[in-house]
């Protein structure tokens, strides 16, 4: 085996640890950002929050254009030619103040945030009625137990012998599964009607059980569910009136009562600790007289600046003989401290640009659908159209359109809703699927529900309109519309 050496020429594309930081910055929604700073700030000493009292008519002198860290090895020419003459304002005994306040992004107080949810979680309604109830402690753990296996939408899904066994390893609670359903039968007496059922089945019957005493409708609805389940969910209504030898009208009637029962009972009950109860915009577009206004929201993003502790001591050590060797490794570590303080502060500041510059492009494209609310006048756009207005990457673009929001007069959206692919009219015109789609929607809501379209018969009325579309594609759009086929889109 012989060795060899060989020369080869690679082009490599690497990220600069500013680039990477940067990007993991523009991922971080509005809701998050601040933090992220706090992060930042217990490590680093020398970032701080700016007062609010503070009097920011300090100029900022900082060098902009080093965003570099320095890296000090501990060598002694280091320690020799220590250089802080652009951290210290000459000539004024003041260290300059370095900001990430920009007016060109204003946190105005007139927008309002929309508030998180103060309410009481799915969990804690259910325990305040098992409360109620006369339990001894060992029926009262199991019970809990039971509640605490529900799962959002109130149902019980477990098997229950897995809630016995959890109950002995993890409560140390000797139980039977008689004494489990007897207490899920308590706990399915519970408000809102339907809670503690196994499946939607039982959760409908739950339901329909507590009404019986409103007559005879309930007790046919009751039949319906019990005896002819998976032919009323297919809208098989033909061989329930033959079943239970029903007229159109009185189906009609029956069918009325089921479909207002509340499939998913713990659904309405305020949820635990989750983020989707409540959104905080990134961004706000007001229409003022038919011009459209852009707001940065920086409202959970503080502040910063570099620390008047860390600026003091550098002004003291200016000031002093500058020849002690402890003095000298003090002062590197503080100037690496303001490096990296001073670079965080400029990776904040290009996030605000990079988040405010993309919106405004998303914005100025879709300026038509953000002045009429109309989801018919959404432009097909791309994420590499807005990449090219900006002049950034599209994977920047990607980032920034990943997870934000804006709030419009028309409802707050997330911005990849203005994000789509566009399609071919009759006339050569270039339109967003969401045109389509629209479109589609609005047929299927106005159709007779009594003769549902096909999408053999969608496919034709989008065709007539305009729109070259194949019956595959209608299909597609349909499903994601979440509109069933026809025949489930029945009615009596």
């Amino acid at each position: 085996m012989s060795l060899s050496q060989s020369l080869q020429q690679k082009l490599l594309q690497k990220l600069s640890p500013q680039q990477i930081q940067l990007m993991k910055l523009l991922q971080i929604p509005t809701a998050h950002i601040e933090e992220r700073i706090k992060e930042e700030m217990e490590e680093n000493p020398a970032l701080e929050q700016v007062d609010e009292h503070f009097d920011d008519t300090i100029n900022d002198e900082f060098d902009n254009n080093n965003n570099e860290e320095e890296i000090f090895d501990g060598s002694e020419e280091q320690y020799e030619n220590i250089d802080i003459s652009e951290y210290v304002h000459e000539g004024d005994d003041e260290i300059a103040d370095y900001k990430t306040k920009d007016n060109n992004y204003t946190d105005e107080d007139e927008h309002k945030v929309i508030p998180i949810k103060n309410e009481v979680s799915f969990y804690d309604v259910l325990i305040e009625q098992l409360r109620m109830l006369d339990l001894d402690e060992h029926s009262y753990k199991i019970a809990e137990q039971i509640v605490g296996s529900l799962d959002d939408d109130g149902y019980i899904r477990r098997e229950i012998s897995s809630i016995v066994d959890d109950l002995a390893f993890r409560q140390n609670v000797t139980a039977n599964e008689e004494e489990v359903e007897n207490l899920m039968t308590q706990i399915q007496q519970f408000d809102p009607p339907g809670i503690c059922a196994r499946n939607l089945q039982e959760c409908l019957l739950l339901q329909l059980e507590r009404r019986k005493e409103e007559g005879s409708k309930i007790a046919l609805a009751i039949k319906v569910i019990k005896q002819y389940f998976e032919e009323f969910t297919k809208k098989h209504f033909e061989k329930i009136q033959y079943g239970l030898n029903l007229t159109d009208e009185k189906m009609r009637e029956i069918n009325n009562i089921i479909i207002k029962l509340n499939p998913k009972p713990g659904g309405n009950i305020g949820e635990l600790n989750k983020a989707e109860s409540y959104i905080v915009p990134d961004f706000f577009i007001v229409n003022n007289n038919g011009i459209l206004e852009l707001v940065l929201n920086s409202k959970n993003t503080p502040d910063l600046r570099i620390s008047e502790g860390f600026r003091d001591m550098l002004k003291d050590y200016d000031k002093g003989n500058k020849q002690d060797k402890k003095q000298k490794e003090a002062i590197m570590f503080i100037k690496q401290k303001i490096d990296s303080a001073k670079w965080f502060i400029d990776m904040i500041q290009q996030r605000q640009a990079t988040l405010y510059n993309t919106m405004h492009a998303i914005m100025k494209h879709q300026e038509k659908f953000l002045l009429s609310g109309d989801e018919t006048d959404l432009k097909p756009m791309i994420l590499k159209d807005i990449a090219e207005i900006t002049k950034q990457d599209i994977s920047t673009v990607s980032r920034v359109a990943s997870s934000k929001f804006v709030q419009t007069e028309f409802g707050t959206f997330r911005l990849k809703y203005f994000f789509s692919e566009s399609l071919s009219t009759d006339s050569g015109e270039e339109v967003s699927t969401k045109e389509v789609k629209k479109i589609l929607s609005n047929i299927i809501n106005e159709e007779n529900k009594q003769k549902p379209h096909s999408d053999e018969v969608l496919t034709e009325l989008l065709n007539k309109k305009g729109y070259n579309i194949a019956r595959r594609t209608v299909a597609k759009y349909r499903e994601q519309l979440n509109f069933p086929i026809a025949r489930l889109r029945k009615e009596l």
